[in-house]
């Protein structure tokens, strides 16, 4: 059940003013855990959608790291994410941040492409990211590595966005083992995706603005 099928309308900034003002609002942990390593002597790449924006699914890919703690330990989830339709494409929950397991995220993203052909894949300057093995799997799918410039985080500002939604709309539970947080994920995904609206997309789902016909969108978002 959503607002909109309630017939209320109100945005997002609109709504978090509310829930403030009711104390209503969870608010998040400050611990920091490091996911990003940029300082590295393989080749990084230059950022190719710089003030770009996305004008349909499947365009450009952008992706980021981020920790979920269950009581076990510390996780690192990997996701992919289509920066037009917001749908998170591939992702991988680890309990390292190898490139050997980042990669899978970005392996299950395109095998969930339901267009063929080239487009830009989207990250910061981590080791993962420009990695080997991560590296050969975009020029295998014919896929170009874009990357923010130094330590601009606002150059990926949209995959921060997403890992943020994640973790405090969702995954706000501390699991007991790491196969329960894995579900959990899954679960999580499975409704951003399907269930959750988006102003951005004029309250619109993930999967249902990825999935219209090209020249439906425009009268969409």
């Amino acid at each position: 059940m959503s607002f909109n099928s309630q017939g209320i309308k109100i945005g997002r900034d609109a709504l978090f003013d509310y829930l403030r003002s009711e104390s209503m609002l969870i608010k998040p942990k400050k611990n920091y855990t490091k996911t990003t390593n940029s300082k590295h002597w393989l080749r990084k790449y230059p950022n190719l959608i710089k003030d770009a924006k996305a004008e349909k699914p499947e365009q450009y890919f952008v992706s980021d790291i981020t920790y979920v703690k269950s009581r076990e330990q510390t996780h690192y989830l990997s996701l992919v994410t289509d920066a037009f339709s917001r749908k998170i494409m591939g992702y991988h929950l680890s309990d390292d941040m190898s490139a050997e397991n980042v990669v899978k995220a970005l392996t299950m993203a395109i095998k969930n492409r339901i267009t063929s052909g080239p487009m830009i894949h989207h990250s910061d300057r981590g080791l993962q990211y420009c990695s080997t093995i991560y590296q050969n799997k975009l020029v295998e799918q014919e896929i170009k590595a874009s990357m923010t410039d130094g330590y601009d985080c606002y150059q990926n500002a949209l995959a921060e966005r997403i890992n943020g939604i994640l973790k405090h709309e969702f995954l706000i539970y501390k699991c007991n083992t790491g196969k329960e947080l894995e579900k959990l994920v899954e679960q999580s995904i499975n409704v951003y995706n399907n269930l959750r609206p988006h102003l951005s997309l004029n309250m619109k789902t993930p999967n249902f603005i990825h999935n219209k016909k090209p020249e439906k969108l425009i009268s969409l978002v």
